[in-house]
């Protein structure tokens, strides 16, 4: 699960407002409701997961159903924040990379599938991703089990992983 899904509906806001959020703080994001999801994921039971649409920084319509399997991954920039979601995990990894790759990989992202200007993208990083990520961000690596380096072989990251469970 990603928690890009539980960016919390901005429907009721002017769009040039809504362009203009912070998105990068907790929260932008509905934890009540991930914390309600995870904790029926993990008694069994399936949830709705919505849909976000980044082009409109609205909840679209649509959900996709998830099921409680044997395990279950969920990545984002906040998942080891909230004290009750990381009650949850059997295991919490933090991944590390350097500021110049996070923001290549935000800007391939945003352009692409966020249809984002350059510009925009490096406004936003400069004013609140940058400053929110030294605030929010980096301080929850102390909650992990583990902590990978971002720019390594997937492979070797994977096996680090695996070696937690």
């Amino acid at each position: 699960m990603s928690l890009d899904s539980y960016y919390r509906d901005l429907v009721h806001l002017p769009f040039e407002e809504r362009a203009r959020s912070n998105f990068d703080e907790p929260d932008a994001l509905d934890d009540e409701l991930l914390t309600q999801h995870l904790r029926r994921l993990a008694g069994g039971a399936e949830v709705e997961v919505p849909v976000y649409d980044f082009t409109r920084h609205i909840r679209s319509a649509d959900s996709v159903r998830v099921r409680a399997g044997a395990f279950g991954i969920v990545e984002g920039l906040f998942t080891l924040y909230w004290e009750p979601v990381r009650r949850l995990f059997g295991a919490r990894v933090f991944v590390a990379a350097p500021d110049d790759v996070c923001l290549a990989r935000r800007l391939d992202r945003d352009v692409r599938e966020r249809g984002r200007t350059r510009q925009s993208v490096l406004d936003q990083y400069e004013k609140t991703v940058r400053p929110m990520a030294n605030r929010y961000i980096l301080p929850q690596r102390e909650h992990a089990d583990i902590v990978i380096n971002g720019t390594a072989q997937i492979e070797a990251s994977v096996a680090a992983c695996l070696r937690l469970l």
